[in-house]
C-alpha cells in the first residue's frame, strides 16, 4: 500500500491546498492530512480581514468538507504546543516523534510545496520521498500568506469549501 501524508499549518486551508491533496490522492492509495496547530500559529488567526476563516475549527472545517469526496484521504490534527522552542519559534525536530505516532513510519511520500523542507524532511523521514507540488505557484498561483492580506471577500475566491479545484492533474 502506497501512503502519504501533507501536512500544515493551513492558514487558511486554500486550492493551493487542495490541489498538492489532488495530486497526492491520486499518487497514494492512502493520504493522511495533518494540521498542526501551536502558539505560534495561533497568533495568525488574529488582526486581519478574515481573522474567522484562521481559527482552528475554521480550518478543521475547510479540511474536513474539501477531502470528504476522497475515499483514501484522512484528516489528522496535531496539537504541538511541546514543540516550541526557548525562543518561542517550532522545533519541527519536536515534533517528528509526534507524527510518527500519529500516523506511523509506513508511508513513503512526505508532499509540500516548499523546496526548503527537503532538508528537515530526509532526516526526520529518511525513507520517506518528498514531492514538491506546484513549488512555483503556477497551478494555483496563491499562498496563504497572500490570503491573509485579502479582504474577506477576495480571500472566500481562493478558500476551498466542499468542493475539488478541478484543475487538469
Amino acid at each position: 500500500m502506497e501512503i502519504g501524508f501533507f501536512g500544515g499549518k493551513f492558514i487558511p486551508f486554500h486550492k493551493g491546498h487542495l490541489h498538492c491533496i489532488e495530486v497526492a490522492a491520486k499518487l497514494c492509495d492512502k493520504v493522511y492530512v495533518i494540521l498542526f496547530d501551536s502558539p505560534e500559529q495561533r497568533a495568525l488567526e488574529h488582526g486581519t480581514q478574515i481573522d474567522e476563516l484562521l481559527t482552528v475549527s475554521a480550518r478543521e472545517k475547510q479540511i474536513k468538507d474539501s477531502i470528504k469526496s476522497y475515499s483514501n484521504v484522512e484528516y489528522k490534527y496535531l496539537n504541538t504546543d511541546t514543540c516550541i522552542d526557548e525562543n518561542g519559534k517550532e522545533d519541527w525536530d519536536k515534533e517528528t516523534p509526534l507524527v510518527l505516532k500519529l500516523i506511523g513510519n509506513n508511508f513513503k511520500y512526505v508532499f509540500s510545496s516548499e523546496p526548503s523542507y527537503d532538508a528537515y524532511f530526509k532526516r526526520a523521514y529518511p525513507w520517506a520521498k518528498h514531492i514538491i507540488i506546484d513549488e512555483k505557484r503556477i497551478t494555483v498561483p496563491i499562498s496563504g500568506t497572500k490570503i491573509r492580506s485579502m479582504s474577506l471577500e477576495e480571500a472566500q475566491k481562493w478558500i476551498s469549501q466542499n468542493n475539488r479545484s478541478k484543475l487538469k492533474i
